[in-house]
């Protein structure tokens, strides 16, 4: 069963008297349980559909259904409504608040939730606990490694226990080695959870990690390798 299901999608932007086609009659089905590496150059419209995917930008046409819901037809609030509760995003630069502890950036998706004190922090706990930080709950950004922060940005997409994990370039501001243990641990929330993951990557290595991988060039799905091809 398809999680994602993309169709004819296309993006344009204005600028000036120039229309862009960002993405052109994009054709994309993700299963549940997949994980999917976007490569393709700069320009190439690979942010532009993670963005489609997470309800942050709109379509200029075409649908994009996830979970069976229509998100392009939704409104607003409707639309806000539904990445809280079924989105996961981690950013390259970990969008961490410096002013705030490992356990209160974790929290906040929580925060438009309804549940109480109790059930928040044993969220937040098992988020922490399940990327390795157990040990760093009151620790600020400034007082950790940067792929610890990746990490914590991790467990805060995990939180809310959202149907779909969506990763921009989660490992181009790492050193090889922090880069790595971003990727086993992506790896195995997919392999062992069985969590939807769609990556952004430049990088061949790092998308070598994901069950298979979608080229986009000039906004176009070039090809598509198996599984088998992408690790050969």
């Amino acid at each position: 069963m398809s999680t994602i299901e993309c169709r004819r999608l296309r993006k344009d932007y204005r600028r000036g008297d120039e229309v862009i086609h960002t993405l052109q009659d994009v054709e994309l089905d993700v299963d549940s349980g997949d994980f999917v590496a976007l490569m393709g150059p700069s320009g190439s419209g690979k942010t532009t559909l993670l963005n489609l995917l997470a309800g942050i930008d709109s379509p200029t046409a075409g649908t994009i259904r996830i979970g069976g819901t229509d998100i392009a037809s939704l409104g607003r609030g409707d639309l806000a409504a539904w990445r809280s509760r079924h989105v996961g995003y981690i950013f390259q630069l970990y969008n961490l608040v410096p002013v705030l502890t490992a356990y209160e950036n974790v929290e906040l998706p929580l925060l438009l939730h309804r549940l109480d004190a109790s059930d928040r922090h044993r969220r937040v706990a098992e988020a922490l606990e399940r990327v390795g930080l157990g040990d760093r709950h009151r620790h600020f950004p400034r007082q950790l490694s940067g792929g610890q922060e990746q990490r914590v940005a991790i467990a805060r997409a995990l939180v809310t226990q959202p149907t779909l994990i969506l990763a921009d370039e989660p490992t181009g501001d790492l050193d090889k080695a922090s880069a790595g243990q971003v990727m086993d641990l992506l790896v195995r929330l997919n392999r062992e959870r069985g969590q939807t993951i769609v990556m952004v990557t430049h990088d061949v290595a790092t998308a070598s990690r994901a069950r298979r991988t979608v080229h986009l060039e000039k906004g176009l799905i070039v090809d598509m390798p198996s599984c088998s091809e992408v690790r050969a």
